[in-house]
């Protein structure tokens, strides 16, 4: 089965708060990939806010932080919700983080990125933390986009995607 490049899909972010990482790869993706790509994130255990450090980090970069939200994979498990291409969980499963399994036939993946908002308080620290997430993401997301997704069946695309989350 080879993905259908005809139609827009619809790609979910998830990690536990839904407040750094999976908010990053949400605007990302609706930067990078808009007429490819409809990004949407969640936590399993939402925080019920943005960090402030992942807004201005996005801000920062130049990209649109209207209507991001910390919300629960909930929402997107209700029959009215777009149906998802594409799940990918950014949690840090190496920080003991326990990452959330979205059921259904969506491509999958994990891309372990390390959670910023588990810097030390220091400012600076913080900063870096939040700038190298963001980095992070945006690489794989790029990668992500160059992809030929239209000549990948969906096991090459799984696999396509699990050696970016390697990266």
């Amino acid at each position: 089965m080879e993905v259908d490049m005809t139609k827009k899909h619809n790609i979910l972010f998830i990690c536990t708060g839904n407040s750094a990482r999976s908010i990053m790869a949400e605007a990302i993706m609706n930067h990078l990939g808009p007429h490819r790509f409809a990004a949407y994130s969640a936590g399993s255990q939402p925080a019920g806010s943005v960090k402030e450090e992942t807004l201005r980090c996005l801000t920062r970069h130049q990209l649109d932080t209207q209507g991001l939200r910390s919300k629960s994979w909930s929402e997107f498990a209700t029959p009215d919700a777009p149906a998802m291409d594409f799940v990918i969980t950014v949690c840090d499963t190496a920080a003991g983080e326990v990452c959330p399994v979205w059921p259904g036939q969506p491509v999958s993946a994990h891309w372990g990125v390390e959670d910023p908002s588990r810097a030390s308080s220091d400012a600076s620290d913080k900063d870096k933390a939040f700038r190298d997430a963001f980095i992070q993401l945006h690489r794989r997301i790029s990668i992500l986009l160059s992809l030929p997704l239209d000549k990948l069946d969906h096991l090459a695309l799984k696999k396509e995607l699990d050696q970016i989350g390697q990266s």
